[in-house]
């Protein structure tokens, strides 16, 4: 016999979202004013995107911001924290957080070649060597990323102190490799990779962090994976008791991150066409700060991957912009933690006025 809820009930036992607050009548409809808030808050940083664009290019000399050459720069530039922050959107959403993408970055571009150049320097296949090392930045940057899981997990450790303890660790680390000196001989491949323009407006780095973003935007809002992600970081304990293995969820949640820090890292190697022991310096606070701006939510359940996008195009339009218009590059410091607290202040306003 088919079982029968309470009109107000879905099967699972939440209240309908048209369920008045005891499961009866419906509440009475919002005002315009306040749906409309509701509706600006999921789009108002694209305008932010937009104006920031137009004031830009008319402030800089002769409107250079819309040059073929400046968006080059804009995107190439944000390739470098872009896939960071795709990675980084699902930590977030599960209510964490990863300090270790930017030293992952930097030590898998390291690692890697130092490996490309070893195995060059014994045979001339390249394209063997370029597989080979993005197979090493791939696979040590899943492997640093399962370690933090499963410390966070197992030990129930905070993932701000796990992480940061693996900042510290591996962020020291390039410079014990190659006496802290840049690796210069890379195969040709992996450079070509960073200098190959497609239709004279994008580089195929850029091409590849877009599907990157694209493959993982539908893993995150088309799957179950994605489901559970926003299910761990709404409610954990509603999580576990509906019967989702939240450990194991959240270790493959930090080795997707740390998958993507390698992948980076080969992008970044590419872009500079050498391996450089700085890299990927401060890149994790970049790429908390576009997640942030995007609209994810830092005690989780919330974050869209365009938003990310967004964020992330926000922040490296800051840094070309200021240039561009003559001002200090430390102004792009101030004005992108101004902007993160704008990002979460509106969004503290906009969930009031949604609780009316």
């Amino acid at each position: 016999m088919a079982t029968k809820f309470p009109a107000a009930l879905s099967p699972t036992g939440s209240v309908s979202p048209n369920a008045g607050p005891e499961g009866g009548a419906p509440p009475p409809r919002r005002s315009a004013a306040l749906r409309g808030v509701d509706r600006i808050g999921d789009f108002w940083i694209v305008g932010v995107l937009i104006v920031m664009v137009v004031a830009f290019g008319l402030k800089s000399p002769d409107h250079d911001l819309f040059t073929r050459a400046s968006w080059l720069n804009t995107s190439d530039y944000a390739v470098e924290f872009l896939i960071l922050a795709v990675g980084e959107t699902f930590v977030i959403i599960t209510g964490g957080i990863d300090l270790s993408v930017g030293a992952t970055l930097g030590f898998t571009g390291m690692v890697s070649g130092a490996v490309m150049q070893s195995m060059l320097n014994g045979h001339d296949n390249s394209l063997l060597t370029t597989v080979v090392g993005f197979a090493v930045a791939l696979l040590l940057g899943a492997a640093i990323g399962f370690v933090n899981g499963y410390l966070i997990t197992r030990l129930k450790l905070p993932p701000f102190i796990v992480t940061l303890g693996s900042l510290t660790a591996i962020g020291a680390a390039p410079a014990l490799i190659n006496g802290g000196n840049e690796i210069a001989t890379l195969p040709s491949q992996l450079t070509t990779i960073g200098s190959t323009e497609i239709g004279g407006w994008i580089y195929v780095t850029v091409v590849i962090a877009g599907a990157v973003c694209i493959c993982m935007g539908f893993v995150l809002h088309r799957t179950r994976f994605g489901l559970r992600t926003y299910a761990i970081g709404s409610n954990n304990l509603g999580a576990r008791r509906a019967g989702i293995n939240v450990d194991a969820h959240l270790v493959r949640v930090y080795t997707i991150s740390g998958v993507l820090g390698g992948l980076a890292g080969m992008m970044v190697t590419a872009n500079l066409s050498v391996a450089a022991p700085l890299a990927g310096t401060n890149d994790e606070m970049n790429a908390i700060a576009a997640v942030v701006i995007g609209g994810a939510s830092l005690f989780g359940g919330r974050g869209h991957m365009l938003g990310t996008v967004v964020g992330t195009f926000i922040i490296a339009l800051l840094v070309t912009g200021l240039v561009l218009v003559g001002v200090s590059g430390s102004w792009q410091q101030v004005a992108t933690g101004i902007i993160i607290v704008a990002a979460v202040a509106v969004d503290q306003v906009r969930l009031r006025l949604a609780e009316r």
